[in-house]
Order: structure tokens, then C-alpha cells, then sequence
């Protein structure tokens, strides 16, 4: 088991292999496995990939991002700009149904609102955002409409993770509660924690994804 301190020395590292990120500006801290990522970045999408980075870094139990997104003079704008950019990403993403999808920005921050069938369709809209110019952080309430029953649900779900290659589902148990999925077990990585709840996304109704799983390392 990783100590703290070579746990630190592996997210730094991480973080300097990435070539998205700017590591110089970023602060890492471990304690007890949580990493707090401090500092500072040049666009939301730089914040993302340096958490993203952190999480692949085995030994890693849970990750609290701090990092403050300060954008250069060239990359500021105006909200309408940010609100017409984001609403011509989304129409123009062919895996958004856009037309079911608002947008409202405040302070670079933007915010999605309404209902779509599938949980890609959710990741896909924010994806579409994430990336423009003069975005500080988004904030995804877009919901996904339940469609079938728990019991179904239930047991897709443990296919899923049956055909999983990198996770062993002796180890996950899956509860329905209507249209909310919760995982409980252990697993040995932030990585297979994190695609155990994916394969519960995936499931057809499900609205919501309560992640009870434990890192074991």
C-alpha cells in the first residue's frame, strides 16, 4: 500500500506526463489517500484533465479539486457570446437532442437544464460546452427520464458488469430503488470505480447513480 508521500510524488508525476496540463501552476497535497488539487489553470478544460489525471494514479481513493480557472485576456467574453457558442455546440452535436436542452450563463458559468433518454445523451451536452473559449465551469442538471422497470434495470446492469474485462462484479452488488441504481463493494482502483458506474449509466431509465463503492488497495 502507497504511503502519502509516494502517492504525492505519483500524482505530480501524472500530472507533468499529461500534456494538457500545466503542472507548474497546480498544488497536489495527499492525506490518507485523498488528493486535494490546489492552484491554479487557463481553462476549464485544463481543470478537468488534471483531475482526470489524478484519478487514473492508482492508490488514489477520492479526489477534492480546488483548482481556480483564470482565463487569460484573450479568452475573455461576454455571457451572451458564451450562451450563443454553447447554444450552436449543442445543435451542432449530433448525439445532443438539442431542442430538449436550455442554457443560461452567469460569470462564464454554464448552466444546462432539461430532459433526455439517455445518460450519453447527458455526458454529451456537457462535453460540447466544456470546451469553448471563456468557460469557467458548467453545471449539468439535465435529467435523464426514467423508461423501464427496477427490476429490469437490475439486471442489465449486472450483464454489464459481468462482460466488464476490468471489473470483477462478485465484488459489486446493485440495488434499485425505482429509477435510482446503488453500488456497493470494493474495488483496487478510482478507475474501475469510476467504470462500474458508468455500466450503471448505461442501463435504459436509470436517473440516478448512487456510487457506495469502496477503493480496497
Amino acid at each position: 500500500m502507497k504511503g502519502d508521500a509516494e502517492l504525492q510524488r505519483d500524482v505530480i508525476d501524472g500530472l507533468r506526463w499529461d500534456p494538457s496540463v500545466n503542472a507548474a501552476g497546480i498544488g497536489v497535497a495527499v492525506e490518507d489517500g485523498v488528493v486535494t488539487l490546489t492552484g491554479y489553470v487557463d481553462s476549464l478544460a485544463e481543470k478537468w484533465a488534471a483531475e482526470r489525471a489524478a484519478k487514473r494514479v492508482f492508490g488514489v481513493k477520492a479526489v477534492a479539486e480546488e483548482i481556480e480557472v483564470r482565463l487569460p485576456a484573450l479568452s475573455q467574453r461576454t455571457d451572451a457570446d458564451i450562451a450563443r457558442s454553447a447554444a450552436n455546440a449543442l445543435e451542432w452535436n449530433v448525439l445532443v437532442p438539442h431542442d430538449h436542452i436550455t442554457v443560461t450563463v452567469e460569470d462564464g458559468w454554464v448552466t444546462l437544464d432539461g430532459e433526455v433518454d439517455w445518460l450519453f445523451q447527458k455526458g454529451a451536452a456537457e462535453d460540447a460546452v466544456r470546451y469553448l473559449t471563456g468557460v469557467r465551469g458548467v453545471a449539468n442538471h439535465v435529467t435523464v427520464k426514467p423508461k423501464v422497470k427496477p427490476a429490469e434495470v437490475k439486471a442489465k446492469i449486472e450483464d454489464a458488469l459481468r462482460r466488464h474485462a476490468q471489473l470483477d462484479a462478485r465484488r459489486i452488488t446493485v440495488e434499485t430503488r425505482g429509477d435510482k441504481v446503488i453500488l456497493h463493494g470494493n474495488v483496487g482502483s478510482w478507475a474501475e470505480r469510476e467504470e462500474a458506474e458508468l455500466a450503471a449509466w448505461a442501463a435504459p431509465g436509470v436517473s440516478d447513480v448512487e456510487n457506495h463503492i469502496v477503493i480496497a488497495v
